[in-house]
Order: structure tokens, then C-alpha cells, then sequence
């Protein structure tokens, strides 16, 4: 990165409506900071909180001109903390309106509204598409990296929700593609991550009406792991589209293994038990919580919670459900797990995929996992102030449960949860897509202007 001087920053600062922040000023940190502690030794040489989309537009050019690398930052959830750079962030944070209609279902976000602002435009109108489950995750990383949601079954991903989207490129111009301008660039913002082609300031999505729907929370002693995944995978794999369910084992202090399914049906609780009922009979539930709810209701009752901290996740897709062996496997290295001072342990997750997920060709859009019955998710976590060598120890445990997974999983691994130790990531992320990715990224940004350690083209 090329020296910038105080003069050019100053330079910067006049000419643009929102702040410029350094380091050591106020607001920097919270501007800047990864979401995964396990970054934060990366820090930018400064933050532009832009005030209008003409920000954009001119944290790009100014960028360009200084040689300084630049990356846009709306909810700052990247998994790898992709969402800081040594350079210039440009958080858009700002640009948080969104527009829904109740008549055509159409919604229109701005590039940096989260979560939250999505749910609050949308529930009035009872629409929705495949949206997170945290309130803070942007809309931007969220559709450009594919997007899963408990809806997704039936929904959908969120770029498949997607039908136009506005960005600024690296030549400072803004340029709106859908299905029929620049329709190249618009296959590759659907499922081509974010932070590659440009700075997305804008996305319109499709939403369907929702109806009332139910959940449910399971829990088991990790001694039913076995029946559980047994039959509970099967069910995953035999459920309408209506039905998607979140199979894990996991383990944090003490001795304890805990299994759990939370889940969320399109209808009604009976229906819900009905499919349950399977997994109910194997294996009596130390807690089992199914009811009815608004869609509204549901998504605060499913809203993930973190402790935070450090972390790192492997992910893999599965078209066959895990065998025992693969299960006593995982339950064997969760016994012998290195342990930590962050609460959120350890462990393994099935998230049911299928239905509309697989329903769409794995050329049409940037997202190339059209096959999988089930993402697998691996992950471990420790506190940054655990010393080098717990990091370590966590980090070839959660290496060495992947490997013990290894032969029971498709190839590939999911965008959206990033991982920095990958790699084979080009083929991994995006499989016969990449080649694609990277003649759009030649011609929309040649000079590499928006990189990263796992850009495209990169």
C-alpha cells in the first residue's frame, strides 16, 4: 500500500458529506473493529462513514488515485474479517433505508441497512424472503455471498431473492445490472461475495407473503447423540420444503455434550409434531418446545446470539446424511476438545438445505452449491486472552474434526461462513463458477483496486 499522506486525507475529508475517521479519533474503533476478535490486529489507516451514495463515489475515486486499497463495510460480519483492511473502510452504514411494497412484493434496501432495518420495513406489509437471523448482519455481505436462512427451503437463497442491484465500481461509476443490464455483473453479485466487484449501494428483492408458522427448540444429552442424527437426518432429507431444521452437538465448559434441533415450520405446530414425531420416539428430549407463532415472533425466537470473541469455522455440504461412524467420531473429539475461555465452545451443526436451494441450475447464478441435502458447519472458539498456544490447540482440533467429516462430505464450502485457512477457495466457494468470476472481475475492475487475501482473480 502506497504511503498516503495527511494532506491527501485532509483532501478526502473536504470533499465528502460523511466523516473521515482515523485512528485514536471517536467512532474509529466501533467503525473498524472485527466481528471476530481473531483479527484484531488489522486495522485501517482511516474510515469514511459515508453520508450519501456521492461518498461512495468519491472514497472510490480518492482511493484509486492514492494507491490505497479499499473495502466496504455494512454489518462487519465477515467470518475472516474481510470487512477491515489496512487501508480505507468505507462503512455504509448510513445508507440504511429500505422501501417495501405490499402490492408487488418488492423491497429495496440500501447497500448498508442491516438486518433490522430489512424486518422493520417489511412486517407491515407480511412479506418476506430469506433474510438472517441476526439483527446486525448487513444485507450486502448477506445476498452477495449466497444467503441461507431458515426460509431458504422454501424461499430460497437471498440471492435468489435478488432481481436488481446498484454498485459503484472501481472507475468510480455507478451502474445498476439485472436481468437484462449488465447481466454478467448481476450473475456474479448473486452468490460472487461481497467486496469483489465493487461497492453495492442498493438492492431490490422479490418477497413472497408469509404465513403464521411454528418452531421448535430440542434438546438432548449428547448420550442420544447417536438415535437423534439417526433418525433426525432422515427426516431432514424426507420434509416438505415448509420444514428446515438446525441438527447440532456441541459442547462448551464441563464435561457436558448437548444436542440440539431448532427449527421453524411454514404451518401449524401440529403439523410441526407430526414431523417430529420420529425423533421423538428415538430419543426423549430434555426440553422440547414446540409452538405456534407469527413469522415475527418466530424470527425473535430463532435470533442468534453470540458471546463473541475469537473463532473459526470449517463448513462442508452433505447430500447423504452422516453416518454413525462419523457421529461417534465427532463425539469422541468434542470429549476430547481443548477447551476455552469463551463460552461459546465448540462443536458441529447440520443445517437442512434442499427444496428451492436445489431447484435452480448451479449456472444461472454466481452460487454454485445447488446439490447439497445439508450444510455442514465446524466450529471452535476461544478469548483473546487465551494464550497462544489454547488458540493453537483449538485450532488443530477444529482441523482435525473437518478431516474426521473429510469422507462423509460433498465438495465445497460455504461463502458466507469465510474461512481464512482455506486453501483450495477458489474451488471450494465457487466450483465451475470461478473462471466466470474472474473474466467479470478483469473487466469491471482491472486493476484489482478491491482486494482482499481471497478476492476473486486474486
Amino acid at each position: 500500500m502506497n504511503e498516503v499522506s495527511e494532506a491527501a486525507w485532509r483532501q478526502l475529508e473536504k470533499s465528502v458529506a460523511g466523516r473521515v475517521l482515523r485512528p485514536g479519533e471517536p467512532g474509529f474503533d466501533t467503525s473498524s473493529a472485527p466481528f471476530n476478535r481473531r483479527f484484531t490486529r488489522t486495522a485501517p489507516s482511516g474510515v469514511l462513514a459515508v453520508a450519501d451514495v456521492a461518498d461512495v463515489r468519491r472514497a472510490v475515486e480518492w482511493a484509486r488515485e492514492e494507491g490505497v486499497p479499499v473495502v466496504p463495510r455494512g454489518g462487519g460480519h465477515s467470518y475472516a474479517g474481510y470487512s477491515v483492511n489496512t487501508g480505507l473502510v468505507v462503512d455504509t452504514r448510513a445508507l440504511n433505508t429500505v422501501t417495501a411494497d405490499g402490492s408487488t412484493g418488492l423491497v429495496t434496501a440500501a447497500g448498508g441497512a442491516l438486518m433490522a432495518d430489512v424486518y422493520a420495513a417489511i412486517e407491515p406489509h407480511g412479506i418476506a424472503f430469506a433474510l438472517g437471523n441476526g439483527a446486525s448482519v448487513g444485507i450486502a455481505g448477506l445476498a452477495l455471498g449466497g444467503g441461507s436462512a431458515a426460509t431458504s427451503r422454501r424461499l430460497g437463497l437471498t440471492a435468489d431473492a435478488l432481481v436488481r442491484t446498484t454498485l459503484v465500481t472501481a472507475d468510480g461509476e455507478l451502474v445498476t445490472c439485472d436481468a437484462h443490464r449488465n447481466p454478467d455483473l448481476f450473475w456474479a453479485c448473486r452468490g460472487g461475495g461481497g467486496g469483489n466487484f465493487g461497492i453495492n449501494v442498493s438492492f431490490t428483492f422479490q418477497a413472497s407473503p408469509v404465513p403464521d408458522v411454528s418452531t421448535c427448540l430440542l434438546l438432548w444429552d449428547g448420550g442420544d447423540a447417536p438415535a437423534v442424527f439417526a433418525v433426525l437426518q432422515e427426516v431432514m432429507r424426507q420434509a416438505p420444503d415448509e420444514l428446515s431444521v438446525r441438527l447440532g452437538v456441541s459442547a462448551a465448559d464441563g464435561p457436558d455434550i448437548v444436542v440440539s434441533a431448532v427449527g421453524l415450520h411454514l404451518g401449524p405446530a401440529s403439523e410441526l409434531r407430526e414431523l417430529l414425531a420420529p425423533v421423538l420416539a428415538a430419543a426423549r428430549p430434555l426440553r422440547a418446545d414446540i409452538a405456534d407463532r407469527t413469522f415475527w415472533q418466530a424470527k425473535d425466537y430463532l435470533l442468534h446470539e453470540t458471546s463473541g470473541g475469537a473463532f473459526a469455522v470449517r463448513t462442508g455440504f452433505a447430500t447423504e446424511p452422516l453416518p454413525p461412524e462419523a457421529v461417534t467420531e465427532v463425539l469422541g473429539l468434542l470429549a476430547r476438545r481443548p477447551g476455552s475461555g469463551n463460552p461459546d465452545g465448540c462443536g458441529l451443526a447440520l443445517f437442512g438445505w434442499g427444496g428451492a436451494i436445489n431447484r435452480v441450475d448451479q449456472a444461472d447464478t454466481a452460487f454454485v452449491h445447488r446439490h447439497a441435502q445439508y450444510l455442514v458447519s465446524m466450529d471452535t472458539s476461544w478469548d483473546e486472552r487465551d494464550g497462544p498456544a489454547a488458540v493453537a490447540a483449538n485450532l488443530r482440533w477444529l482441523a482435525d474434526l473437518r478431516e474426521a467429516v473429510a469422507p462423509y462430505l460433498a465438495e465445497g464450502s460455504y461463502l458466507n461462513f469465510t474461512d481464512p485457512d482455506l486453501t483450495d477457495w477458489r474451488t471450494a466457494y465457487y466450483g465451475a463458477n470461478y473462471p466466470r468470476l474472474v473474466e467479470i472481475k478483469k473487466r469491471v475492475d482491472p486493476d484489482g483496486l478491491f482486494t482482499f487475501d481471497q478476492a476473486v482473480g486474486s
